[in-house]
């Protein structure tokens, strides 16, 4: 199963694949499973329809790493517009951004820059105000929670992404209790060294627990840390529900976000016993690597993709 996860995130990194693979239509096929369009409409619409079942949303136009700044400012503006058509919807929906998206390789500062309009913007929609910003490879790690640091001094609403698969993490969550900050934890999704990050699943589950266990810990929900356990391994959930419990954390405190088109039963389970459930939804056209890393994560998904071929 390693040489299969190993493949697929090599494949989420060629440039060849990147674009001729979209044009298959059983790569399409595969697609839609984990997405509902690639406009936001589709995205908006798919939030309604959990809204309707007491599950709340977040979204995320995907891409990454662009090359000037003026497509980061689109992706900026874009954004912009997003967050105002959520204003209008009075739908409790999020947004999750990636700071390569909005010129992190081009300089902090023009990122950042980026980032704060956003911030700014999503405070003004009530209940559902927080910017998330995602994490990306571990080379960036460093720069982000810098980036968000920054962020975090002036502005209550955004979160931040870790990833439990990095050693660092478990210094990185300290830095963020101490400034009460709000984190979504998940296991991670890239192609790292085994010098950053453990190879073996078994250890990031372990990891993962750890992790959780310490942000969902008296001292940092004291602190005014807000989590997000943002995984789709419910033997995972299953652990973290019931040290909560044994910690008497209410139910409505205990956040899970997981993906659209992924564990929905889980998902509505969770939402019908009491605890904040939240799905991310992707859109957008660039979707092949974030597609190769999700078949990384779950390599069983890749018989699906092998079913919509034959």
């Amino acid at each position: 199963m390693n040489l299969v996860r190993s493949a697929l995130l090599y494949a989420s990194q060629n440039r060849w694949m990147r674009v001729r693979a979209p044009q298959y239509g059983f790569v399409r096929r595969s697609v839609a499973r984990f997405m509902p369009g690639e406009h936001f409409d589709d995205a908006l619409n798919a939030a309604r329809e959990l809204a309707a079942q007491n599950i709340r949303a977040l979204v995320t136009q995907l891409g990454e790493n662009i090359t000037s700044p003026a497509e980061a400012a689109q992706v900026r503006d874009h954004y912009l517009s997003v967050l105002e058509r959520i204003g209008a919807s009075g739908l409790p929906l999020e947004i999750s951004v990636k700071l390569t998206q909005l010129g992190l390789d081009l300089g902090d500062e023009l990122c950042f820059k980026n980032l704060i309009a956003l911030i700014d913007r999503a405070a003004l929609n009530p209940g559902a105000a927080t910017v998330w910003i995602d994490m990306e490879s571990s080379a960036y790690a460093e720069r982000t929670l810098a980036l968000y640091g920054r962020a975090r001094d002036t502005y209550p609403n955004v979160g931040v992404c870790v990833q439990a698969y990095l050693y660092r993490t478990k210094a990185d969550i300290e830095r963020l209790i101490a400034i009460a900050a709000t984190v979504r934890l998940v296991k991670g999704a890239y192609k790292e060294a085994a010098t950053v990050a453990f190879p073996r699943k078994q250890d990031v589950d372990e990891n993962f627990f750890a992790l959780a266990q310490r942000l969902l810990s008296n001292e940092a929900r004291q602190r005014g840390v807000r989590t997000a356990i943002a995984t789709h391994d419910r033997a995972l959930i299953a652990r973290i529900c019931d040290d909560a419990a044994q910690s008497v954390i209410a139910r409505p405190e205990l956040q899970f976000q997981m993906l659209y088109g992924i564990q929905a039963r889980e998902q509505l389970r969770l939402a019908g016993e009491g605890y904040d459930s939240r799905v991310l939804i992707n859109y957008g056209r660039h979707w092949y690597a974030w597609f190769m890393r999700r078949l990384a994560e779950r390599p069983a998904n890749v018989w699906f993709v092998l079913k919509n071929l034959f």
